[in-house]
């Protein structure tokens, strides 16, 4: 397979440029993931469009959904991110791992939605209706549920931009589930 070396800022387009330079400013760096995207003209801005966009789902919501579904797709770039960023939204150790498995004992509505996100994975959206069924009885809308699954398919991009060009890890790197007991 190609080596994808992760782009510097001075070898992609202007547009992606000035993309890194807000990200820098933002996030302190550019992830690797990030740049890697801007081997496009497009698809960084494409991308951080869809991943900004407003949702219902909170950040930290969001950070189940992103860990459940890293974790089917086996994305290590994207399972280190998400460990990171879901411990800057309260989560610990052992919840992030329940996360991981797709599931939230400590909490009966991220259940649900753990549960949901990592059986769309599994399913390629072809989603269990008992498990749309627990959603919504947690108290989820149809809104969420279509809010899912644009995050999905949003995870899912990264998840393969990674794992087909397996670029560095800049997070610290998430323990294989193997490694770390619930």
């Amino acid at each position: 397979m190609s080596t994808f070396n992760v782009p510097r800022r001075e070898e992609v387009s202007e547009n992606n440029q000035a993309l890194f330079d807000t990200l820098e400013k933002a996030v302190g760096f550019v992830p690797n993931l990030y740049a890697t995207y801007a081997y496009s003209k497009n698809a960084l801005g494409n991308y951080l469009t869809l991943s900004g966009a407003k949702t219902s789902l909170s950040a930290k919501e969001k950070e189940v959904v992103n860990l459940a579904v890293s974790q089917v797709n086996g994305c290590s770039y994207c399972l280190s991110a998400h460990t990171a960023i879901g411990k800057m939204n309260g989560f610990s150790d052992d919840q992030i791992i329940e996360l991981r498995l797709g599931k939230a004992s400590f909490d009966n509505k991220l259940d649900a939605l753990a549960r949901l996100a990592k059986n769309i994975t599994e399913n390629r959206g072809a989603t269990d209706a008992e498990v749309v069924e627990n959603f919504f009885a947690a108290g989820w809308t149809k809104e969420n549920l279509v809010d899912t699954i644009v995050l999905v398919g949003d995870k899912t991009i990264s998840n393969y931009l990674h794992k087909t060009t397996d670029v560095p890890i800049d997070f610290p790197v998430a323990q294989p589930l193997e490694a770390a007991t619930v």
